[in-house]
């Protein structure tokens, strides 16, 4: 059993951001950790975003090449961006908001941490799991290995969650779909919403390269074909990548309902970090922040006489709340009386463009997002259409953005 008294010996599943950081924490408290997976690191169909929240974890353990210093606002292979574009509407973004990374590089950076601080890497795919009573045993292709606690950090099709748990229901998934377009890249992000089915459209700049997508529910009848033909239109239209080299990508994302946050974290020789917790953000998908932050606390409480009790307490009080008030809101967001609106006030109010800047930073919590929209009297209405939330259909108020008063 993991605790203060005994070296701690760990199995974490999946070098990803939750994986490597969950090893770097546990290696460097003397802990001896072995991280398994056969393709980390490696391009990932996602954004891409790195806010400013995400880098204050990790960035003090990543060095600058060349050097024995360590800056906290360097991370490998990222763009600055900044500034956000909504339809029409544009909201500059300091420098500290976000970062889009090379998932490639930036996982690397985490994994090379890991290693560096002590943790054992074995490239082999994982083919099973068997938690005992005494112990677990993850079988590879390379061979079998024991240990006294696991970590299920293998993303939205985690094998270890199948074996542990449950794997996700196609109503807890979405579909993230487009291109990359290689060759072309900017300091800025684009995002379209789209009503059917609900979502967004996106492009994200990396260093060599733009990463333009769509996402939405799996279970809301389009195909991945579906979107990726949507995402290829808007590239059109918008011309972002003319010119540029297409290069198409699929991948899950979970994407919970607020009750689904009920199911199990942990047990008694297990923990499921990140993407295989589904813990990522049903309205933006982001995922890499949650992934970072569960990695601390499963890092943490591994360390104790109690990690699934640590585990289970510190993640609903930190981060499940968060996520649940996102899925509350989830319905409203997309509709497109509120999008409408939404883009309005963000073209004529700064207060408003201040509120979503720190949101795309992560700095302005869903919790406290309706209050703060309320206080600039600016969105007063177009809140009080999204918690009607009528996925009843209430016809659409009449609603006027007014200017802020100077």
């Amino acid at each position: 059993m993991a605790g203060t008294g005994s070296l701690v010996d760990v199995a974490v599943v999946g070098g990803g951001p939750a994986g490597a950081w969950t090893a770097y924490r546990l290696a460097r408290a003397g802990a001896r950790v072995t991280i398994f997976d056969p393709s980390h690191p490696r391009e990932k169909a996602c954004g891409g975003g790195v806010t400013g929240r995400a880098l204050a974890l990790v960035s003090n353990a990543l060095e600058v090449p060349g050097t024995c210093q360590v800056r906290t606002r360097y991370v490998p292979g990222t763009v600055v961006v900044r500034a956000a574009r909504f339809g029409s509407a544009t909201v500059p973004l300091d420098a500290d908001a976000l970062r889009v990374a090379s998932r490639r590089a930036f996982d690397a950076a985490l994994l090379d941490a890991a290693r560096d601080a002590g943790a054992d890497f074995v490239a082999a795919r994982v083919v099973d799991i068997d938690v005992a009573r005494d112990a677990v045993t993850v079988r590879t292709t390379a061979g079998a290995r024991r240990a006294a606690f696991l970590v299920g950090a293998d993303g939205a099709n985690s094998l270890v969650r199948r074996r542990v748990a449950r794997p996700f229901r196609r109503d807890e998934l979405s579909i993230a779909t487009g291109f990359y377009a290689r060759g072309v890249t900017s300091d800025e992000i684009a995002i379209d919403f789209v009503a059917d089915p609900p979502g967004y459209i996106w492009s994200f700049p990396r260093p060599d390269h733009l990463a333009i997508g769509i996402c939405a529910q799996a279970d809301s009848g389009a195909t991945a074909g579906d979107l990726r033909a949507r995402a290829a239109a808007w590239i059109r239209a918008t011309g972002l990548a003319r010119g540029a080299h297409l290069e198409a990508y699929s991948w899950p994302i979970p994407s919970l309902s607020a009750a689904d946050f009920a199911a199990p974290l942990a047990g008694d020789r297990w923990l499921l970090a990140g993407d295989a917790a589904g813990l990522v953000d049903p309205i933006t998908r982001e995922g890499i922040f949650f992934a970072l932050q569960s990695a601390e606390h499963a890092a943490a409480a591994l360390l104790t006489p109690a990690p699934r009790a640590t585990y289970d307490a510190r993640v609903r009080r930190d981060i499940i709340p968060e996520l649940v008030h996102a899925a509350r809101l989830k319905a409203g967001f997309f509709r497109p009386p509120f999008v409408r609106l939404l883009i309005a006030a963000l073209e004529r109010s700064d207060p408003i463009r201040r509120v979503m800047a720190d949101l795309i930073a992560g700095r302005q919590s869903y919790r406290t997002l309706k209050w703060r929209l309320l206080k600039t009297f600016e969105l007063r209405l177009v809140w009080d259409a999204v918690m009607a939330r009528s996925s009843r259909r209430a016809p659409a108020p009449a609603v006027r953005v007014e200017r802020p008063s100077r």
